[in-house]
């Protein structure tokens, strides 16, 4: 799957966010190395501790499927669902995603279907913490 494929799986997911609190709405696309796509949406919660972000309800999807390796995801969100600039991914969504991905590993944020930048995690979360990092 290409980059501008998986932008466009973003924006699709990004229509069924339940966001009445914030109005921001985010959708992601991960590209698992299977080659299956898993979708996700932002869902607040009115006590917003238990509100959960398009990209980690990406992630747990996949993982809660069986899928433990990871290509790339696509990033897209806005006031209202309206996109006007990138909408980059949490510090807690680049943690997790530390957890499953190497260093290499794209997230793609997008304006449009047409205009999107690709950086490493490495770029986003330089000095992340992961697995590696505990001894025994």
């Amino acid at each position: 799957m290409n980059n501008k494929e998986l932008v466009k799986a973003a924006f699709d997911a990004m229509q069924k966010a339940y966001a009445p609190y914030s109005s921001y709405k985010v959708g992601a696309a991960l590209l698992g190395k299977s080659g299956k796509v898993y979708s996700g949406c932002n869902v607040e919660n009115a006590a917003y501790g238990p509100t959960n972000c398009a990209e980690r309800t990406a992630f747990f999807k996949a993982v809660s499927e069986g899928e433990r390796e990871f290509s790339k995801i696509a990033v897209v969100g806005g006031k209202d669902g309206v996109v006007t600039d990138m909408f980059m991914p949490c510090g807690v969504c680049r943690q997790v995603m530390a957890e499953f991905c190497d260093s290499d590993f794209e997230i793609i944020v997008a304006r449009s279907e047409d205009d999107f930048t690709v950086f490493p995690l490495s770029e986003l979360l330089p000095f992340g913490f992961s697995k590696n990092n505990i001894t025994d």
